[in-house]
C-alpha cells in the first residue's frame, strides 16, 4: 500500500498531464493513441507529425505555463534519423523548462550506434517500437507505472 505522501506525488505527476508524441507514420500514431488512451485516460497526447510541427507546438506553449508535457516521446527515424537527432538537439537546446522534460526515444532500430548517440545527446529512456495493438498496450501500461506511479516528476516552471 502506497503512503500519502507518494499518493500525493502520483496525483501531482497526473495534474494537468500532457505527452508530446512525435511520430511521421500514420498507422503507428492510431495504434499508439488508442493504446495510450486505454493506459492512461488521464493523460492527454498530444502529436506532432513532423519535426517541424513539433518545434512549432514547443513554440507555441513557451507563453503557456500549463500546456507544458511532462514527456516527449520521439521516434528517431522520421523518415530517416537525421530528423531525429536535429530535433532532439533543437529541443536540449531550447531554454527551461523545455531542456528538461524527459524525452523517450523510441525506434525500430536496434542499432547500438542508435541507442549510445541517443544516451550521449540526453535523452532519458531508448526504448524498441513495437508493432502491434497489443504490444502497445503493454508499453504504455509500463509507461504508466514507471513515469507516472513510480518517479517523481520535477514542475516544470519558466526561468525568469
Amino acid at each position: 500500500m502506497k503512503s500519502d505522501q507518494e499518493q500525493n506525488q502520483i496525483k501531482a505527476n497526473f495534474r494537468q498531464s500532457k505527452v508530446l508524441i512525435i511520430d511521421d507514420n500514420n498507422d503507428q500514431w492510431l495504434l499508439m493513441k488508442r493504446a495510450f488512451q486505454e493506459s492512461l485516460p488521464e493523460v492527454t497526447p498530444v502529436r506532432a507529425a513532423t519535426p517541424c510541427q513539433a518545434v512549432t507546438l514547443l513554440e507555441e506553449w513557451q507563453t503557456q505555463e500549463w500546456e507544458i508535457p511532462k514527456l516527449i516521446l520521439l521516434d528517431l527515424y522520421m523518415p530517416d534519423n537525421k530528423d531525429g537527432w536535429e530535433l532532439l538537439k533543437k529541443i536540449k537546446g531550447m531554454p527551461a523548462p523545455f531542456n528538461r522534460i524527459p524525452i523517450l526515444m523510441f525506434s525500430s532500430s536496434v542499432n547500438t550506434t542508435d541507442i549510445t548517440t541517443a544516451y550521449e545527446l540526453g535523452v532519458s529512456s531508448y526504448l524498441t517500437k513495437p508493432v502491434d495493438y497489443k504490444s502497445w498496450l503493454t508499453y504504455f501500461q509500463e509507461l504508466r507505472t514507471y513515469w507516472w506511479e513510480t518517479v517523481t516528476l520535477p514542475p516544470l516552471y519558466f526561468s525568469i
